[in-house]
Order: C-alpha cells, then sequence, then structure tokens
C-alpha cells in the first residue's frame, strides 16, 4: 500500500485527460503535498519522502509550465518526462546510498532491521529494479511521443507496465528475502 500512496500523484496526474494536462498537473502537485503534509504529521523522515518530495517539485514545474502555456511541446512528452524523472530520483537516490525504497520499507519494518546488510541491500536491489524500469518506461514513452502517439493506449500500457512490473518484482523479492531469512 505504501507504493500506491508514493506514486498516488503519478496515478492522478496519468488518470486526468491529456486535454487537461494543467490541471492534471495541479491535481498531482496537491495530491504530493497532501501526502508530504499527512506523513510528515504521522512521523515520516524525509528519507521516507524521497518520491513524495521530488513529484511535488516536478509537478510544480510541469503544472507551471502547462498553464503559462496550454500549448507547449511539453505536453506531448509530459508523460515521457514523469517517468524519467522518477528514474532520475531512483537513481539519485541509489548514488546517494539512500535508495528510496528504504523509507518505504522502514514503514513496515523494526527499526533493528535498518541497518542490517541484507535490508540494505535488498533495498538497494529493488530500487536498481525500479529505476532501470522507469527509464525504460521513459524512453518507450519518448518514441511514443516522438511518433506522434505521446496519449495512445499504446503509451497507457507502457506506462501502467512501468509500474505494475516493478511492484510485482518487489513484492517477489520482498517474500524470497524473507523466506530466506526466517530460514535462516
Amino acid at each position: 500500500m505504501s507504493y500506491l500512496r508514493s506514486f498516488l500523484p503519478w496515478i492522478v496526474f496519468a488518470v486526468i485527460p491529456s486535454a487537461q494536462w494543467q490541471w492534471g498537473a495541479l491535481a498531482a502537485l496537491v495530491a504530493a503535498v497532501a501526502i508530504i503534509v499527512q506523513q510528515r504529521r504521522e512521523g515520516a523522515g524525509f528519507d521516507a519522502l524521497i518520491i513524495e518530495i521530488g513529484s511535488a517539485a516536478f509537478f510544480a514545474v510541469l503544472a507551471g509550465i502547462a498553464f503559462a502555456d496550454p500549448g507547449s511541446g511539453v505536453h506531448g512528452y509530459s508523460a515521457a518526462l514523469s517517468s524519467g524523472v522518477l528514474a532520475l530520483i531512483a537513481g539519485v537516490s541509489l548514488l546517494i546510498r539512500k535508495p528510496f525504497t528504504m523509507g518505504i520499507a522502514k514503514r513496515s519494518t523494526p527499526r533493528e532491521v535498518w541497518g542490517l546488510r541484507p535490508f540494505v541491500r535488498a533495498n538497494t536491489v529493488i530500487t536498481g529494479v525500479w529505476a532501470g524500469a522507469f527509464a525504460l518506461t521513459a524512453a518507450g514513452l519518448a518514441l511514443l511521443a516522438h511518433a506522434g502517439q505521446g496519449h495512445s493506449t499504446a503509451a497507457t500500457l507502457v506506462q501502467a507496465a512501468g509500474f505494475v512490473l516493478p511492484m510485482l518484482f518487489t513484492s517477489r523479492y520482498v517474500a524470497a528475502t524473507q523466506a530466506k531469512a526466517g530460514a535462516r
């Protein structure tokens, strides 16, 4: 459920019709800020809000562009840019050795596990898979946008796969990792 909450702004942006992209960007920004406020009230640290903070920043810029120039060329590539920004956020979180999934995982994992090598390694692997999926999704969406299919059924399927596949990997990898730890 935490992943769904973390990616809610992106889902909001994706489901609002493309013709209303400026309102989609604004709604996504509002969702990101609301999630940050709610999570901070519940005691989440900023390390647990990497995706949410990156989302708020991206949608603030995108909403500004969209309202300033609704006919901007950015519109056709907005889905690709969204996935590209997610890839960048995930990649940077790996570079600074704070995989974004670790903050999410800490919400449901005992504190004594947080510093253990297997926990950190599992989150590094999972974040790497998400970063790769986002990068591939961004590339696929950019190709579709370049072909004039940026807001097509094919683009929707690529975007959905970019979330569903790493989500499935995450749940299976976590289950396998927990089973392996339980066997020890």
